[in-house]
């Protein structure tokens, strides 16, 4: 028996030893393919934008008669001095801010409170409130425009940027609402029940209690309003009847040279200008964002 079991072990042995290499091996080449295909993904992202910036700083006559890819021949500089200025670019960036600014405010302001109340505060009705603003997630913007268009020009607020602000708001607070009330629903309610017998009230515990708890889900949830707005440009060129009046992305759709013809690096210098100062904010803001996503603002 002895003899008869010796070389049973031996193989079993080998074949143990044999495993190790095989899982690693395994292991190597899943992580090959991961890394291949987050390489494959990086060039997808990264190509556009070097061909954008690579344009930008090309003459028109450069851009039109020599390859996409080819290095500029003279490298004009000079084209966002031109996108900034002749093409008011700078007006635009003012006009969107102007626009942006305030209605980021109202709908972390108005979302915020609205979340706190449906899911801290107990009262009835709160579950068919937040069923009512779910609701309006549902609604695509383009059936609401030529009723807002009505409203706005028969309360005089066409001509101005309101109508752009208010609409902003409405159409961002379902999605706010929604994603802040999810938020405080994981907030622990010992914090606010301790403050209670402290002798705080609805007010006091919202602001000095709540927002330090979700301040990383406001954040979150202001940078994803923040790019719907900045890139909106159906709702912007419905209410914009005036060239004083356009946000960068109307401005963008009418950009051109003297007699109505393009100018490509001015063009895209300001395309450039547009979104790699975007981008800029998203990479500075980006770990706080991943933070908020994952933790549900609770660990802040």
């Amino acid at each position: 028996m002895a003899i008869d079991t010796a070389p049973k072990t031996a193989t079993a042995g080998h074949k143990r030893a044999k495993q190790p290499p095989l899982r690693a091996a395994r292991k190597a080449g899943g992580r090959l393919w991961i890394r291949l295909a987050v390489t494959i993904l990086l060039i997808v992202e990264v190509y556009p934008l070097i061909w954008m910036f690579l344009t930008s700083v090309k003459s028109n006559s450069d851009y039109l008669n020599n390859s996409t890819w080819s290095l500029p021949t003279t490298w004009e500089w000079g084209n966002y001095a031109e996108a900034w200025t002749t093409g008011n670019i700078g007006l635009y960036v003012k006009n969107s801010l102007l626009a942006v600014v305030p209605a980021l405010a109202l709908i972390l302001l108005l979302g915020t409170a609205a979340g706190f109340a449906l899911q801290i505060m107990v009262w009835k009705g709160r579950s068919l409130t937040l069923l009512v603003f779910l609701a309006g997630m549902m609604i695509p913007p383009q059936m609401i425009l030529l009723p807002l268009f009505t409203i706005y020009f028969q309360t005089g607020l066409s001509g101005t940027l309101w109508p752009l602000i208010l609409t902003y708001t409405g159409t961002g607070l379902p999605l706010t609402v929604f994603m802040m009330a999810t938020y405080y629903k994981t907030v622990p309610r010992e914090l606010f029940e301790a403050a209670t017998l402290d002798g705080a009230g609805i007010l006091r515990a919202f602001w000095t209690i709540s927002i330090p708890v979700v301040r990383n889900a406001l954040l979150t949830v202001g940078l994803v309003q923040f790019f719907f707005i900045w890139n909106d440009l159906l709702i912007a060129l419905t209410f914009t009847n005036s060239q004083d009046l356009r946000t960068i992305q109307v401005g963008l759709l009418n950009f051109t040279g003297d007699f109505g013809a393009t100018q490509y690096g001015p063009l895209f210098a300001a395309i450039c200008i547009n979104v790699f100062g975007t981008l800029v904010i998203y990479l500075f803001l980006n770990q706080k964002v991943m933070k908020g996503l994952t933790s549900g603002a609770v660990k802040g």
